[in-house]
């Protein structure tokens, strides 16, 4: 049976939605991913075109609120940044909760390249940690 699995930010931008295509690509068959915010902000462009440099194509993605997955039995919850953490709201669910915080790309200052290299840093630290938790996981 398949896992029901909801990735958790503030604005389901930019670190869920790198987290849902990773998740995606690791657990196949094995998993329904869902990604949402606590807000929406629509998904970064940046993010779509890190996540295509690494060959996996997230541009359909939506930006999703919460709200709207309040009747999903979710298995896991993966909050990925610490507000989304501490704003999380209650969900009447079984789901285990884990929790990284990862950096926010977006708010990445410099150069065009020093911004793109600080995505493709956070990138790869998501795509480790989707890896390893599908491996300890599913």
């Amino acid at each position: 049976m398949k896992k029901n699995i909801l990735v958790l930010c503030t604005g389901n931008s930019c670190r869920s939605q790198i987290a849902e295509g990773y998740l995606k690509f690791f657990a196949g068959e094995k998993a329904e991913i869902y990604s949402a915010g606590i807000e929406t902000h629509g998904v970064n462009p940046q993010a779509i075109a890190t996540m295509k440099e690494d060959g996996i194509d997230i541009s359909n993605h939506t930006s999703n609120n919460i709200d709207e997955y309040r009747d999903i039995d979710f298995d896991f919850v993966i909050t990925v940044c610490d507000h989304a953490k501490e704003r999380c709201p209650f969900f009447p669910t079984k789901a285990v909760k884990f929790h990284y915080n990862f950096s926010d790309p977006a708010k990445a200052t410099g150069t065009k390249e020093e911004i793109k290299e600080e995505f493709r840093k956070v990138r790869q630290e998501i795509k480790n940690y989707c890896e390893t938790f599908v491996r300890e996981n599913l």
